[in-house]
């Protein structure tokens, strides 16, 4: 039984070190930017390897020794990077990244110096921090006297989605994998609404929220000439006020002229009648 257990240990080292990648567990983690992150190791099966080297990538950036207690960082532009924010546990082999950054995601390695078995693979994401979604008032021409029309925008976001909720239900929502230098999602409600909408950006960890105040944003200017958009719509506003006057003078004129028009063709008529 003995000798049966030392071959299927050794037939399973044998299947790593063919298999590498393939055959070890591949861990994903996540975290903010800033926060700080530790990369686990199963001691068991470290200690078989031990000696053992973390790599980012296929660049090694330190080398571990448990039984003898000794550690070393390499001196190479991935570890340079990273240099002041490792940490190695002597205890489990673990690796541990302070202050993180949106530039240390990727896959980390630990494999054996001896083999160069790769033992496990970490794919570590870390998400940069969410800015608060913006909630502003759309000041165009065509939106001044329909619907209340609204904008969320956040700027400088990457692997994100931005949503309209009406209370818990999802109305619409955009999301951007890559760097955007901004975005954007619109919203149409109607100026009495008094339904719950907020707008949200997350990511796979976290969440910012914005609620939106309805009695705020959307009032119709009525008794103002300056309302939630500032002075541009009040501007807006009193040019579109002086052109429907100007039409209604207009209209006035024509119609008087008109009139009279009429009158004097009545009174020719009248006259050509008589003689």
């Amino acid at each position: 039984m003995f000798d049966a257990f030392i071959f299927f240990c050794l037939f399973s080292r044998s299947l790593l070190g063919v298999f590498g990648v393939d055959a070890v567990k591949l861990a994903p983690e996540s975290v903010t930017e800033g926060d700080p992150v530790t990369l686990r190791t199963d001691v068991t099966e470290i200690l078989q390897y031990d000696p053992i080297q973390w790599r980012f990538g296929d660049i090694p950036i330190a080398k571990i020794n448990m039984k003898e207690n000794k550690s070393r960082f390499y001196n190479n532009s991935a570890a340079e990077r990273l240099r002041d924010r490792l940490k190695l546990d002597h205890q489990t082999g673990s690796l541990s990244i302070m202050n993180t950054r949106t530039t240390d995601s990727g896959l980390y390695k630990i494999t054996s110096t001896e083999t160069g078995t790769t033992l496990n693979t970490f794919n570590l994401t870390v998400y940069a921090r969410l800015s608060v979604p913006l909630i502003s008032r759309d000041c165009s021409i065509l939106s001044l006297y329909q619907n209340c029309k609204l904008l969320c925008s956040v700027v400088n976001v990457s692997h994100v989605t931005l949503s309209w909720y009406k209370g818990n239900s999802l109305l619409s929502s955009i999301s951007v994998s890559d760097l955007s230098i901004s975005l954007s999602l619109p919203l149409e409600v109607e100026y009495q609404d008094k339904n719950t909408y907020s707008c949200v950006l997350n990511n796979p960890i976290r969440n910012q929220t914005t609620h939106l105040n309805i009695s705020k944003l959307c009032h119709t200017c009525e008794e103002h000439c300056v309302c939630c958009c500032g002075s541009t719509e009040a501007v807006i506003r009193l040019a579109l006020s002086a052109l429907v006057g100007v039409a209604t003078v207009s209209v006035l004129i024509y119609d008087i002229r008109s009139r009279n028009l009429q009158q004097k063709k009545r009174v020719q008529t009248s006259a050509s009648d008589t003689g």
